[in-house]
């Protein structure tokens, strides 16, 4: 079992960043991939940016060049920084990782961007 621990969502006005972390603890070694999905209202669940254990990484075009992903192998812990902030980023954030092919979630953090 992997259990995620999620943190730093909260209101920020347009244009502002914040920096979302997400730890996997438990039997978190060989987790392959961690990234960030998003869920905005009455919008399917989508993804923002997926990292390897290699470091290598994907972003979603709609966030691409604003947000920036990166992990820490030595802590299982993964790091979303977004930048300039648009309404359109407000929903609820999902750390995701997969180990030996078994999905794990974390229970969700709000980001609000608005002024």
């Amino acid at each position: 079992q992997v259990q995620m621990v999620e943190s730093g969502g909260g209101l920020v006005q347009p244009g502002g960043s914040l920096r979302l972390s997400c730890e996997a603890s438990g039997s978190a070694r060989t987790v392959i991939l961690m990234g960030w999905y998003r869920q905005a209202p009455g919008k399917p669940r989508q993804v923002v940016a997926l990292i390897s254990s290699a470091g290598d990484s994907t972003i979603a075009d709609s966030v691409k060049g604003r947000f920036t992903i990166s992990r820490d192998n030595a802590k299982n812990t993964a790091y979303l920084q977004m930048n300039n902030l648009k309404p359109e980023d407000t929903a609820v954030y999902y750390c995701y990782a997969n180990k030996l092919g078994y999905d794990y979630w974390g229970q969700g953090t709000q980001v609000t961007v608005s002024s």
